[in-house]
């Protein structure tokens, strides 16, 4: 696995600082994720980042498992990428035009105790699905580092702890943006709310388009 560590002299603390860095450098890459933990924080605060968040992890330990069970072949066939970014990008693009419709009415409302939590943890599981790129970052790169995790001294709980440093990566970086967010809140009127989330479904509805030709792109692979 060149430019990764010797699984055999990974410690606990290697392999958490390795899992960390390399997740936040896919986490900080502008995506369908980080719009939609903007438009969440605008409203909910705080929190809305590791709501977000937490519906990623979820889908991730799913993966992970399932990766561990020899899934990590499958998710590499065109045919799959190509159904998973079809998949995506009709999510994303129905995702957008809700906001889209939505627009005209819409208010910001600061009482955060009137907000849905669901709502976060729906969008962070359902988006991370959506994106073909996060499926084939876990069947490559993701993979490397499920087997270096195995593979080290640590065994099983390597794989625990690689887990914890990955979504650690993703919660901070998630956790600063709604901060970021929500101490902006106060200076955010009703045409700056809409500005903002219309931008955000804007870029939902770029990521839409931009699935929908890598799909295309893998199907015709698949297909001949």
């Amino acid at each position: 696995m060149q430019g990764l560590p010797d699984p055999a002299s990974l410690t606990a603390w290697g392999l958490l600082a390795t899992a960390f860095i390399i997740g936040l450098s896919g986490a900080v890459m502008p995506g369908p994720v980080l719009a939609v933990t903007v438009t969440h924080a605008a409203r909910q605060g705080i929190k809305a980042g590791p709501l977000v968040v937490l519906g990623h992890a979820i889908l991730e330990a799913a993966l992970l498992l399932a990766l561990v069970l020899g899934l990590g072949p499958i998710l590499t066939k065109p045919s799959v990428g190509g159904v998973v970014g079809g998949v995506g990008a009709i999510i994303l693009l129905w995702m957008a035009l809700g906001m889209f419709k939505a627009l005209p009415g819409l208010t910001l409302d600061l009482h955060e105790g009137k907000t849905n939590t669901a709502g976060p943890v729906r969008d962070g599981f359902l988006l991370s699905l959506a994106n073909p790129y996060w499926s084939l970052w876990w069947a490559t790169v993701g993979l490397s580092l499920v087997a270096m995790a195995l593979d080290s001294p640590l065994g099983w709980w390597g794989l625990a702890i690689f887990y914890v440093g990955h979504i650690s990566s993703d919660l901070v970086w998630y956790l600063f943006v709604s901060v970021i967010v929500a101490k902006g809140r106060r200076f955010i009127n009703d045409l700056a709310y809409k500005v903002l989330v219309g931008f955000c479904a804007a870029f939902m509805l770029f990521f839409g388009g931009y699935f929908a030709i890598f799909a295309w792109g893998q199907l015709s692979a698949a297909w001949g």
